[in-house]
């Protein structure tokens, strides 16, 4: 599956790196997460598989949970204590970073991405913005996650408590949250990695004199292309950066998140 990214200057030196929403993703049934305790045991203890991927069953079946949970919260009448606790939810879910959204949309079942920015950057500085934001991101995500697995048991001791254990899942949340964000950016790492690619590499500095047209020498897992659309958008952007009008015309043209867009924008 190919992942159409888009990479833009927001505000000053604020990059905003998004992914293109595909509709019909979220729409298709996946039919392979086990959704009872026994078909989850009966699946790992079945199939002689590796370890990691007996852990990246494990993480879908709790994902699977937590967002069957969060729906019941969606719709449950105004004024309810579920109707709270999902206004408390969203309230956190405000504070989680644009660039940790990004990197767990780059999921396993991406095989290759197309990367749209302003021709005015250059592919290779854009090559180094997404590479430095995915090392940066393996680094900060793995120490997240050694924290919040950490936590795990100590939020256990809530559950005495006559109410909801609102530590304990936005622990686990966070938990998985962070396993999520690593896993894409050794995956965004990985179809970056490219060393034949005069274009984008500055290892390889001499084969540009090679001439080779940009498509010609672009690898199968990225490819870089500039987008004129976007580059007119950009244009007329102030010092303080884009405006909110001009930030929909770009979520529209790409389907992007508008909400995790501004985030960017917004960010301290």
């Amino acid at each position: 599956m190919r992942a159409r990214l888009v990479v833009f200057p927001i505000k000053g030196r604020k990059w905003c790196f998004s992914r293109s929403v595909d509709p019909f993703a979220a729409q298709a049934p996946s039919g392979v997460t086990p959704t009872t305790v026994r078909g989850l045991w009966k699946k790992i203890t079945s199939e002689s598989k590796p370890v990691n991927a007996n852990a990246e069953l494990l993480v879908d079946f709790i994902s699977d949970k937590m967002n069957k949970a969060w729906m019941g919260l969606e719709i449950a009448p105004e004024g309810s204590m579920k109707n709270k606790i999902h206004g408390l939810g969203l309230k956190l879910l405000a504070r989680v970073k644009p660039s940790e959204i990004f990197l767990k949309s780059i999921s396993k079942e991406v095989t290759s991405v197309q990367v749209s920015y302003p021709p005015s950057l250059g592919p290779r500085l854009v090559r180094r913005r997404l590479r430095h934001i995915a090392m940066s991101g393996a680094i900060l995500h793995k120490k997240y996650l050694i924290g919040s697995v950490t936590l795990l048991p100590l939020t256990t001791a809530f559950t005495v408590l006559p109410l909801p254990n609102i530590p304990f899942f936005w622990v686990l949340f966070r938990t998985y949250s962070h396993w999520r964000a690593l896993q894409g950016s050794e995956k965004l790492l990985k179809l970056l990695s490219n060393h034949s690619n005069p274009q984008t590499d500055d290892a390889d500095e001499n084969n540009s004199k090679n001439n080779k047209p940009e498509q010609d020498a672009q690898s199968p897992t990225c490819v870089f292309l500039p987008s004129e659309e976007l580059y007119k958008l950009l244009r007329e952007a102030s010092e303080e950066g884009l405006d909110e009008e001009t930030i929909v015309e770009i979520c529209k043209l790409f389907h992007l998140n508008k909400i995790d867009v501004l985030k960017y924008r917004n960010l301290v």
